[in-house]
């Protein structure tokens, strides 16, 4: 497996409210609530930490700890 292999996938809160998926082209599409695609762009890995970009030039960042993602005060795990 690639190192980046397990980042690829759904990521969401407890509440199943944020949903994030990690493309395996380097794009992300992010659902909020019934916001289908609320925001996109592309992400790069570096090790377990995570920067974002999303297509009107936001930057965002986050890392991963032990099998969940961390990423601008929300927690996320693998769906």
């Amino acid at each position: 497996m690639k190192n980046n292999e397990f980042y690829i996938g759904m990521w969401v809160t407890k509440d199943g409210y944020i949903r994030h998926e990690l493309l395996p082209d380097g794009r992300y599409d992010e659902a909020r609530g019934n916001r289908k695609s609320a925001y996109q762009g592309s992400y790069k890995m570096t090790g377990n930490h995570i920067d974002y970009k999303d297509d009107t030039g936001f930057l965002a960042d986050g890392d991963f700890r032990d099998g969940v993602l961390y990423h601008a005060g929300m927690v996320l795990y693998k769906e």
